[in-house]
């Protein structure tokens, strides 16, 4: 039922244990993880034109970063992992992505920062809303 599995992460805290949450369900599944961080370009309509290249691409490195210490958790375990770093909406860009490459169930974590909750609401609730496939939520008072 479940052979791949989408693991969107921020890099937060809370991230690490909704990524114990994906890790589980895809070793007991033997299921593939893809773990796919996305860069919100919401964040740029504030800056000024000549500080858009350096946040993008400190927010990139942040990114790259979280995909992959995730990506080393999963593999660790033994499964089989993709990393992918987007740039644009989050909630678009993570139902895009479980559209395109044949995700079977999204775990990803119910509270962002505060900018996000800020933002006509948060991303898991578009998530839920719009994705394709069932998307399990990991709230943030939740132990691994």
């Amino acid at each position: 039922m479940y052979e791949t599995i989408l693991f969107p992460t921020d890099g937060s805290d809370h991230a690490a244990t909704v990524a114990d949450h994906a890790i589980d369900i895809a070793t007991t599944r033997d299921a593939a993880v893809h773990v796919m961080s996305v860069v919100d370009d919401r964040a740029f309509l504030v800056l000024d034109d000549e500080r858009v290249a350096q946040v993008r691409g400190d927010l990139e490195e942040s990114a790259q970063e979280a995909t992959g210490d995730a990506a080393h958790r999963a593999r660790e375990r033994g499964l089989s992992v993709e990393t992918a770093v987007d740039t644009g909406h989050p909630a678009e860009c993570i139902v895009e992505y479980a559209d395109a490459n044949d995700i079977d169930l999204i775990v990803m974590g119910t509270s962002g920062d505060d900018y996000e909750s800020n933002v006509v609401g948060s991303v898991s609730q578009r998530v839920v809303r719009t994705a394709p496939v069932p998307v399990l939520t990991v709230g943030p008072d939740v132990d691994a």
